[in-house]
């Protein structure tokens, strides 16, 4: 499945569950785009990749369509995460009511500061991250979480990767270099927030041009039709 498509996939498994939590059994392919904020076609396509085409003229099940989605997003399989960076992100991340609901617990919490190490954040002692790779051997851990500073987070990313974490997770506003074989997302908050900025002052700049209408004077001053 080309990766665009799977990055679709929680979208589509959180408009099914609420479909399915409010009594929907059944949704046509342009009621899901609609909700998932894609095109009809697109998610046809993206189904398409997991078996399910759906049946024309009814649709998609919902709940057999969202126990599909789940199934191949790991939905009630248990994945061990490994949070590295216990700042005030990763001491949000590990208190986390969601991750237990899709089937991911945090196993592992690791920082570098003596006065953070030993301490317990959401029932979770955190280690030292010298013991990392130790640390995610004992406990199986699957995915790691690098919630470090800049400075730090390719080191960090080094390390996990050198323990046999395959898939990672960043936090970090910085750019992360991974082999092949490893899947790396990235999630910058502060450029996330400069993108809406700059959609925000775009907006703010249309609003201020003065009006064109169609129906003011034409050239000469004779009225447009």
């Amino acid at each position: 499945m080309p990766p665009a498509s799977v990055a679709r996939l929680p979208v589509y498994l959180r408009v099914l569950d609420d479909l399915a939590a409010s009594g929907v059994r059944g949704a046509s392919s342009a009621e899901l785009a609609d909700l998932a904020g894609v095109g009809p076609a697109q998610l046809r396509k993206d189904l398409s990749h997991l078996g399910s085409h759906g049946t024309r003229g009814v649709g998609y099940d919902v709940v057999r369509l969202r126990d599909l989605v789940g199934a191949a997003l790991g939905v009630g399989e248990r994945s061990a995460l490994a949070i590295v960076g216990v700042g005030n992100l990763g001491r949000a991340l590990a208190r986390s009511a969601g991750f237990a609901s899709r089937g991911f617990v945090v196993s592992a919490l690791l920082d570098a500061d003596p006065a953070v190490v030993g301490t317990v954040v959401g029932g979770v002692a955190v280690d030292d991250v010298a013991d990392l790779g130790r640390v995610v051997a004992a406990r199986g851990v699957s995915i790691a979480v690098v919630a470090t500073p800049a400075a730090a987070a390719q080191g960090v990313c080094d390390a996990v990767v050198a323990a046999g974490v395959r898939e990672i997770l960043s936090f970090a506003p910085c750019a992360l270099q991974v082999p092949p074989g490893v899947v790396l997302r990235s999630v910058d908050l502060a450029s996330e927030l400069q993108i809406l900025a700059f959609h925000a002052r775009a907006r703010a700049a249309r609003a201020a041009r003065p009006a064109t209408g169609a129906t003011g004077p034409g050239r000469g001053g004779v009225p447009g039709p």
